[in-house]
C-alpha cells in the first residue's frame, strides 16, 4: 500500500500466491472459488496448461524485439490468422493493443480516421475503458466528470433505446456499443434494436463498433455475442480474455479500413508492446484450447445450474446470458455485506461499476458443477446471513 498506487481507498487486499483452474489460494492456504476470473480474464481457467506451454516456449525463442507492426514477429501473424479463421470475412485484419481500453482508442480513432467524421454516439451505463477517448464515451457523468475536459462530439443515448437509431446522420462517425452491456449488470439488447443499429448505420456510412471485451471468447455461450443477434460489426473490440491470462487487446476490422492508418499520416496508430510475442502466442494458445476442449458445449447447462440453485426471497432477479450473470438486491449495502461473507467464506465475487446492487458471477467457463454446487451453497448461506 506504501508503494503501489491504489484505486479505492478499500481494496480487497487478498494476497494471492496461487492460481489454478477455477481456483484462487492466498498466503495463508486459504482456496477460494473464483466467480470473477479476473473479469472475464480467465475464461480457459487459470494457468491452462497449453497456455503455460505457449509461453515457455515464446520465452525460448524472444521477447520484445521492435515497435508492433515492424517487424514480422510469428505468434501476432499465427493469432491474427486464428482470430480471422473464426470472424465473419469483413473482419479480417487485427490490430493487436496491451488492453481492451487501447482497442477502445484506436477504434475511435479509426473510425474518424475512415469517415473522415467525427461525431461519436455511445450509451448510458457503457463502460469501455478508463483512457481519455475512452473515458469520453464511458456511460456515466460521475466517472467523467472529475476529468474534464473530455473529446467533443459526444452523444449518450439508453441502451435499447430506438431514439438512437433516429440520431446516427451522415455526420457520424461511429456507434459504439457493448453487445451486452457488462458493468450495467448483464443487459440484453433486443434483437430487432441492435439489428435497426446496423441497418442506419450502413445506410448512412456510419461504422458500427462492437465493444466484446467482455463477451467474446464463449462467456456467452457462442464465441462471439453477436453471433446471438445476426449482425457484423465494422470493427470489433477484444480483450479481457484474448491473452489467455496475459496483457492483450485487440481492434479487428476489414483491411481496407485498417490501411487508412498507413498514410496522411503515416504510421497513423503505433504502439511499442500491443501484441507483445508472449501474449500472443499464450493467446493463441487459449483459443485453440477454447475450440479444441469444447469449452462452450456445457454453458447453457452452468447457467442452468446457477440459476436453480440461486433462489431467495432477497434476490429481485437474476439477469444472465451464459456464464455471466447479475445477481440483483435491493441496495448496495445489502449486496457487499453478502460479497464480504462470501468473500470471507471461500468464494470470490463482487459487484458491477453501474449496478452496484448487483453480485457478480463471470467464472472461468471450466467450473465445475462440484464448483457450482459448493459457491451456490455459500452464496445462499451469506444472503441469509446478509
Amino acid at each position: 500500500m506504501r508503494h503501489v498506487a491504489q484505486t479505492s481507498s478499500s481494496p480487497l487486499a487478498l494476497e494471492i500466491v496461487r492460481a489454478e483452474g477455477a481456483l484462487l489460494f492466498d498466503a495463508n492456504g486459504k482456496e477460494y472459488i473464483d466467480l470473477i476470473g479476473g473479469v472475464s480474464v480467465a475464461n480457459v481457467g487459470h494457468r491452462h496448461p497449453k497456455v503455460l506451454e505457449a509461453i515457455k516456449d515464446q520465452l525460448d525463442a524472444y521477447l520484445h524485439v521492435m515497435v508492433y507492426g515492424e517487424f514480422i514477429e510469428t505468434p501476432q501473424v499465427q493469432y491474427a490468422k486464428l482470430l480471422t479463421e473464426n470472424l465473419p470475412s469483413s473482419l479480417n485484419s487485427v490490430y493487436f493493443t496491451n488492453s481492451g481500453a487501447e482497442a477502445t482508442e484506436g477504434a475511435m480513432k479509426l473510425a474518424k480516421r475512415f469517415t473522415n467524421r467525427t461525431k461519436i454516439i455511445a450509451f448510458n451505463n457503457s463502460y469501455h475503458g478508463s483512457t481519455q477517448g475512452a473515458l469520453s464515451i464511458i456511460g456515466s457523468e460521475y466517472w467523467r466528470n472529475a476529468f474534464r475536459p473530455l473529446l467533443p462530439g459526444i452523444l449518450h443515448f439508453d441502451y435499447n433505446s430506438f431514439d438512437t437509431v433516429n440520431a446516427i446522420t451522415e455526420e457520424t462517425a461511429c456507434v459504439i456499443v457493448e453487445t451486452v452491456q457488462g458493468e450495467a449488470g448483464v443487459i440484453i439488447p433486443s434483437k430487432d434494436w441492435i439489428q435497426s443499429l446496423r441497418k442506419k448505420c450502413t445506410e448512412t456510412g456510419t461504422l458500427l463498433i462492437l465493444d466484446e471485451i467482455q463477451t467474446g471468447f464463449g462467456r456467452t455461450g457462442k464465441l462471439w455475442g453477436f453471433e446471438h443477434f445476426e449482425i457484423v460489426p465494422d470493427i470489433l473490440l477484444l480483450g479481457k480474455a484474448l491473452g489467455g491470462g496475459m496483457p492483450l487487446g485487440a481492434f479487428i476490422a476489414d483491411q481496407k479500413l485498417m490501411t487508412a492508418f498507413t498514410d496522411n499520416p503515416v504510421l497513423g496508430h503505433i504502439t511499442t508492446f500491443g501484441g507483445h510475442p508472449v501474449c500472443c502466442a499464450a493467446g493463441m494458445a487459449a483459443m485453440k484450447a477454447l475450440l479444441d476442449e469444447g469449452m462452450m458445449k456445457e454453458i447453457k447447462n452452468k447457467e442452468d445450474l446457477f440459476k436453480s440453485l440461486l433462489s431467495h426471497p432477497k434476490i429481485k432477479s437474476i439477469r444472465s446470458f451464459g456464464l455471466w450473470l447479475a445477481v440483483e438486491f435491493d441496495s448496495f449495502e445489502i449486496n457487499k455485506k453478502i460479497i464480504d461473507h462470501c468473500i470471507a467464506n471461500g468464494v470470490l465475487t463482487d459487484w458491477f461499476l453501474f449496478a452496484s446492487n448487483c453480485l457478480r458471477i463471470s467464472p472461468p467457463l471450466i467450473i465445475s458443477e462440484e464448483q457450482i454446487k459448493s459457491a451456490c451453497e455459500v452464496v445462499m448461506k451469506s444472503i441469509g446471513s446478509g
